[in-house]
């Protein structure tokens, strides 16, 4: 059978007919759609986890219990679920144990452009690299046979062009799982590390690496292609489709598993071939790693370690470096390709946008200074961000945040800056999700330290910057069945927060109330800021207009940053097909001369 898969929908049919029983996961650009393919499937059972760690833990405890298991998560997830993962390469599994980890170069959708590579360098365990939807597919059954060979996770690395992208998968296999139930074997030596187990786990882990260095040699995706040229190219992954591209004269040595590497097969490969180069995405993994087997290799040197790569930018290597000739010039013609730059914005509608105004607005960040858009210095408030699509808020013209560095980081970062001794009110804002995954903590550790901090949940009802997965939060679980909904204010209060209030994200008046009452407080309070994501609601109806008698250009309406209000020189309109209408109307009480009203109020003919 002949499917087109993107690479996450492959990973998920290889890992379904591999015989995956339990698949948890965080969602996460690019890895999204791994768990949410594996969710459609009755007879797997696949949750959203609260965070990445908790993913790891599940996962792990059921290849403890004897069932094929799998993780899946973004390159900064794999960070949150580091420690859960360090402990399963030390004890190793019962059953096989997949760890799916999508990278992000150019860094689309992320906070770094971290590779994740070095985690098994660091853990000590196997990966592998798949090319194309196709090895995609067939190297989750690989990963899974592995990790019960040799009683270890296996790391399966993508990127965002790999996860991303579609190409034909010749689907060969059905789902094979073995007839056995769950059965945990007790075995205290292997799974509980007290120190005494520990140091004798840390000796068979040396051994594993060892034996995994003499199977690379033989795993099937390690292969040589010869070329008429005698520069050779050691490359994996994405990386292997662009430099086939630039270099198809090349020989190229393609590898599918690139850790622990196949050094008889590279010493092979580099004996024949003049000069030996590596071409990889981000960090010099694989040259230094190579280097380090005392085999002259280039790379890096030439290739950038920033962003993503493409045949273009290697071929222009190439050519610098010498491993091609120089290029003839070309006659440049007047054409550019470049696209016009459209800055990320919140939604029309979005729930946030009316506090993030408020916020704005008591701090005094609408006053500008020079040409770059920067908060003025008389700035009243220090607002610490997190991970989410709410981050746009730093954007002009809202201007509301003053930080964003990881998940859950602006309740600690607000409280240390609290703590610090600055003379500004502290205001930290997180996402409903974001709160359940890595805020929590952090409110709890506010609690007992005293802190006075003002913290603003933004409850929209879904995970949204990834495509509306459910959470906690929700009560749906990630194959659309009814559970335990955690209320997040009751949730707040049982931390030990007794001054809670639930605000209407679209009532500006009730919002400012509360966030000016929470600032004059003495004590920690919590705003939870409610509303449902624009993108979610089904019916819209009454699109705000502007009536051109009344309104005189004062441009406070655009503050909002709403993408359906819209200014030329000569007049403030709102498009009505993108205006939500009557569920926001936050532009129709900001308006000081009350220009702006119900379409069905006015008339459309009228004020066009």
């Amino acid at each position: 059978m002949i499917k087109l898969l993107s690479g996450n929908e492959a990973l998920a049919l290889g890992a379904y007919h591999a015989g995956v029983k339990v698949a948890a996961a965080y969602p996460g650009t690019p890895s999204t759609e791994i768990l949410e393919s594996l969710a459609d499937y009755d007879d797997v059972y696949a949750e959203w986890s609260t965070n990445e760690q908790a993913a790891m833990e599940v996962a792990l405890g059921a290849a403890y219990a004897g069932v094929r298991a799998m993780v899946s998560l973004k390159q900064v997830g794999l960070n949150v679920a580091s420690d859960a993962f360090m402990a399963a390469a030390t004890t190793g599994v019962s059953a096989g144990m997949v760890v799916v980890c999508a990278d992000d170069p150019g860094i689309h959708s992320s906070q770094n452009e971290q590779d994740s590579r070095h985690y098994v360098k660091l853990a000590k365990v196997p990966m592998l690299e798949p090319a194309d939807s196709q090895e995609a597919y067939e190297f989750m059954a690989y990963a899974f046979d592995i990790s019960e060979k040799f009683d270890t996770p296996v790391l399966v690395r993508t990127t965002t062009r790999i996860s991303h992208s579609k190409s034909v998968v010749k689907v060969d296999r059905t789902r094979a799982v073995p007839a056995s139930q769950a059965v945990f074997q007790h075995n205290v030596a292997k799974y509980v590390m007290l120190p005494a187990y520990a140091r004798l786990r840390h000796q068979l882990v040396e051994e594993r690496l060892v034996k995994l260095a003499d199977f690379s040699e033989t795993f099937p995706s390690n292969h040589i292609l010869r070329g008429e040229h005698r520069l050779g190219v050691v490359t994996s992954g994405v990386s292997y489709q662009y430099a086939i591209d630039a270099l198809p004269q090349a020989s190229f040595l393609k590898l599918g598993m690139t850790y622990p590497l196949p050094q008889n097969l590279l010493r092979q490969f580099a004996a024949q071939v003049d000069k030996l180069v590596v071409i990889e995405e981000l960090d010099p993994f694989l040259q230094e790693n190579i280097q380090a087997m005392g085999i002259k290799v280039s790379g890096k040197e030439f290739i950038p370690r920033a962003g993503e790569l493409n045949p273009d930018i290697i071929e222009q290597a190439s050519r610098s470096a010498g491993w091609l000739p120089k290029a003839p010039a070309r006659e440049k013609i007047g054409i550019t390709t470049e696209l016009a730059k459209r800055p990320p914005l919140l939604c029309p509608g979005c729930p946030h946008s009316g506090i993030f105004f408020v916020l704005s607005s008591i701090g005094q960040r609408s006053k500008l200074s020079g040409s770059k858009g920067k908060p003025s210095k008389e700035s009243k408030l220090i607002i610490t961000g997190d991970i989410g699509c709410y981050t746009l808020g730093a954007y002009p013209p809202l201007l509301a945040l003053d930080t964003t560095a990881c998940m859950g980081a602006s309740i600690g970062l607000a409280l240390g800056m609290e703590k610090a001794g600055v003379s500004s009110k502290v205001v930290a804002v997180i996402g409903d999700s974001t709160f359940m995954h890595a805020g929590i903590t952090g409110l709890v550790n506010a609690v007992y330290n005293s802190g006075r901090i003002t913290l603003i949940i933004l409850d929209n009802g879904t995970t949204a910057m990834t495509g509306h997965q459910d959470h906690p939060g929700t009560g749906i679980s990630a194959q659309g069945k009814e559970t335990t909904k955690v209320e997040l204010e009751s949730l707040v209060r049982g931390i030990g927060v007794s001054n809670v209030r639930v605000v209407d994200a679209f009532n500006l008046k009730a919002l400012r109330a509360s966030v000016r009452s929470s600032l004059d407080s003495t004590e920690l309070s919590v705003i939870i800021v409610r509303g449902s994501c624009s993108m979610l609601v089904p019916k819209r109806s009454g699109p705000r207009v502007i009536d051109n008698e009344k309104c005189n250009q004062c441009d406070v309406c655009l503050l909002i940053g709403c993408p359906a209000i819209q200014s030329d020189s000569e007049r403030i309109t709102i498009d009505t097909a993108l205006c939500v209408g009557d569920i926001c109307t936050i532009c129709q009480q900001l308006c000081p001369r009350q220009a702006i009203s119900r379409q069905s109020e006015t008339g459309a003919e009228e004020l066009a």
